[in-house]
């Protein structure tokens, strides 16, 4: 009998004539994590299809629990044992939580009437296994996010799944949701399932991969235990190249206040908010899920309206704003936290996506000046380094950090004074960030003033010239560069209430 669970030897595949993955080898043994990461694009979620049934690989072999595997449907995989959580959750909303443990492998009687009350039993001794609590009777959409997905695993356990599949399980996470989540692998870990976890969050990697599988445009990098891995080698073997640090700098001067927010409130959790933005500087705000950052964009940029407090920008006629409208028209914007909900039109083409913020200008008459709107859809090509087959490709086709760079163009386009950027790396790959790091660096330069969101530490340390930590809706204290550290910024972040506000 064979060491290892899972062997994919050789996997090639390629879609109309351009090679997906080319001989492409993992190997998994049982009650193990492995990482696997690389740039969009890489093969991971092709070589995972491949795995799944989704996907028949042009050449290669895959050897489960010691059995060469022929191609399966999905039903035969999940019931040999490998299920994959993907990032887009699977679940019927109206459905109870036990319910859609069990879906379509409900208990029945010898009549084929679903039983209840094993159900709801089963289920019940599934998430205490799992040590999570949860009204199984409640409908999955009373669920947050992070509930959610923990149905999602229930549910592969349900299975009796030897080998889990998470792809980018942590997208949708932050703070104690993603400690449980840990806590959960580590769990099945002692219970000998194989978990083959693929993030782009290199650190979450750091954490808990036993080894990691390294892919780069369809091939086989390099599989290291973590222990030989820094962070540093894993970046490099990613993209190809060595990035400085990850996170860009520059030299220069702080420049004139442009914007000043006084004893901001509003009926959310924002309780005497009061911040200082400088031409020039990134002003990054930190803080747990719940703590007011994404509350704090929102007021900034006139969507949520205040209770108290005024929010102005200093200099000139120092203006204020009231709605997202007026907030544009002051030089304000702002790309939000969820990009397909809030920050694009995906059905839409890339062309309508960068320029819809300022059609007027590009109108004479009420007709659209066609050439104009392409001069401007071509220069944020060239600026971001968008890759698109054309302007008129709809947006939902792009990569991750391609939507992403899309949203920085639409904005651009507006030439803001200030630009808050809520969570402007999540689920973009380490490429696509130091891009994004870049282009930060560079409106830097051009005097732009930026308000970065961000849960990663690492990046809010690396890219930020002054931190804000927010606690319970307040500001618990302002950390310069050189006194910014991961531990310093966790304990302002998570201390009471009272002490936050006296710091």
């Amino acid at each position: 009998m064979s060491e290892y669970i899972l062997e994919m030897r050789n996997i090639s595949k390629s879609f109309a004539g351009v090679q997906a993955l080319k001989e492409v080898s993992i190997r998994c043994k049982p009650g193990l994590v492995y990482g696997l990461v690389g740039e969009n694009g890489a093969g991971k979620s092709t070589l995972m299809k491949i795995l799944a049934g989704a996907y028949r690989a042009d050449a290669g072999e895959i050897v489960y629990k010691g059995a060469i595997r022929d191609q399966a449907s999905t039903a035969e995989i999940i019931d040999s044992g490998i299920s994959i959580i993907y990032q887009e959750l699977a679940l019927v909303r109206q459905m109870s939580v036990a319910e859609n443990i069990f879906l379509g492998r409900e208990p029945r009687n010898r009549l084929g009437i679903l039983n209840l009350g094993e159900l709801y039993d089963r289920a019940g001794e599934l998430l205490k296994r799992l040590g999570i609590r949860l009204n199984l009777r409640l409908p999955v959409s009373e669920l947050t996010i992070a509930q959610q997905q923990l149905v999602e695993i229930a549910k592969a356990l349900s299975q009796n799944a030897d080998l889990i599949v998470m792809d980018e399980p942590s997208a949708i996470l932050a703070g104690s949701e993603l400690d449980q989540l840990f806590r959960i692998i580590e769990s099945l870990k002692l219970q000998g399932v194989t978990v083959i976890y693929i993030s782009h969050r290199l650190e979450e990697v750091f954490r808990i991969a036993d080894e990691v599988t390294i892919l780069k445009d369809g091939e086989l990098v390099a599989t290291r235990p973590i222990g030989e891995l820094d962070r540093a080698t894993l970046v490099e073997f990613m993209v190809g190249r060595p990035l400085d640090e990850v996170f860009p700098q520059t030299e220069h001067e702080q420049g004139e206040l442009v914007l000043v927010a006084e004893d901001v409130s509003t009926d959310t959790i924002l309780a005497g908010v009061s911040l200082e933005l400088y031409a020039g500087e990134i002003l990054g705000i930190a803080g747990m899920v719940g703590s007011g950052r994404t509350e704090l964009a929102r007021a900034l940029f006139g969507a949520d309206p205040l209770t108290g407090g005024s929010i102005k920008l200093a200099g000139g006629g120092e203006a204020r704003w009231g709605s997202p409208a007026q907030a544009i028209n002051a030089g304000l914007a702002l790309v939000p936290e969820d990009r397909k909900t809030h920050g694009l039109f995906t059905a839409l083409s890339v062309r309508i996506n960068v320029t819809i913020p300022i059609l007027s200008s590009l109108t004479r008459l009420g007709v659209l000046k066609r050439a104009a709107e392409e001069a401007v859809v071509r220069g944020a090509q060239e600026r971001l380094s968008i890759v698109m087959s054309s302007s008129d490709q709809e947006t939902q086709f792009l990569s991750g950090g391609n939507q992403q760079k899309v949203v920085l163009a639409k904005w651009l386009s507006t030439d803001p004074a200030v630009i808050i950027l809520d969570e402007p790396t999540r689920g973009v790959d380490v490429g696509a960030k130091f891009e994004i790091y870049k282009l930060m660096r560079q409106l830097n330069d051009r005097g732009i003033a930026i308000v970065m969101i961000s849960s990663e530490l690492p990046e809010i340390i690396g890219m930020s010239d002054r931190i804000l930590v927010m606690n319970d809706g307040r500001i618990a204290g302002e950390l310069a560069r050189e006194e910014a550290g991961e531990a310093r910024i966790i304990e302002l972040a998570t201390m009471g209430g009272s002490e936050a506000a006296l710091t």
